[in-house]
């Protein structure tokens, strides 16, 4: 008796132990980012984007706080549905927000002197302190921006670099950084057709690319959103107030 209850044993344990693998395979499969939908899907907002900013002449505000919501923002919750992952979500988990402050700060802020001073290269004259943040729509331009931040952050980077990363986890991350940031020019290219003309179109182009790699790196190293949004609503700002 002794003996068929230690093969009892055994075999529940067995049992138990093949239960665990599976469903530590099935934890992995949901917190996976990657889905053969991916790629349609992202061209289908490409597509959708596309023609919405070349039919439609809407305010800034319209497209911030709802086209980009319609188009960024309501892909990505319906992949999070469909997929399952986590990941997607973790990257503006409460628990993120101070660093990712800080880190906002420091690189929105680095980035804004850069730019001032290409500004004030090209431009020439002198530098004069002034208070921009007292002057008229100051704060409602910032909001705006950081609406930009967080909806282009939530897409280019927290939905399309993280499951392009659990994609093609063989490539080099110089390649997931670049093709990410080839992603967000094609998705600019419509509004810098827009607004310029000519060598201006190249010269935009060139200027999203560095921003986005810088943008990818940032992310590859700290997967926290909210620096992305912060750093961005700060260049954009810049980008406002100079060119």
């Amino acid at each position: 008796m002794p003996y068929k209850n230690t093969n009892i044993f055994n075999k529940a344990r067995k049992s138990m132990a093949g239960v665990g693998r599976s469903t530590s395979s099935a934890a992995a499969a949901v917190t996976s980012a990657a889905s053969p939908v991916f790629i349609p899907m992202v061209v289908m907002c490409l597509l959708f984007w596309f023609f919405y900013r070349s039919l439609f002449a809407f305010p800034v505000w319209f497209d911030e706080l709802v086209g980009k919501a319609l188009f960024f923002g309501l892909p990505v919750w319906l992949y999070v549905m469909v997929t399952g992952t986590q990941k997607i979500t973790l990257t503006l988990r409460a628990g993120l927000f101070k660093r990712g402050l800080s880190l906002g700060l420091a690189v929105g802020g680095v980035l804004g002197f850069v730019a001032s001073l290409l500004a004030l290269y090209q431009r020439g004259g002198g530098v004069q302190p002034a208070a921009l943040f007292m002057a008229d729509g100051f704060w409602w331009e910032f909001f705006l921006a950081l609406l930009t931040g967080f909806w282009e952050t939530l897409f280019f980077f927290s939905f399309v670099m993280i499951v392009l990363q659990d994609t093609w986890k063989h490539w080099p991350l110089l390649k997931q950084v670049v093709v990410v940031a080839a992603i967000f020019v094609a998705f600019h290219l419509p509004n810098a057709i827009l607004r310029f003309s000519g060598p201006a179109i190249i010269y935009q182009a060139i200027l999203l690319f560095l921003f986005a790699i810088g943008q990818a790196f940032l992310f590859a190293r700290e997967r926290n959103a909210y620096a992305l949004v912060l750093s961005h609503a700060i260049w954009g700002m810049v980008l406002l107030i100079h060119f």
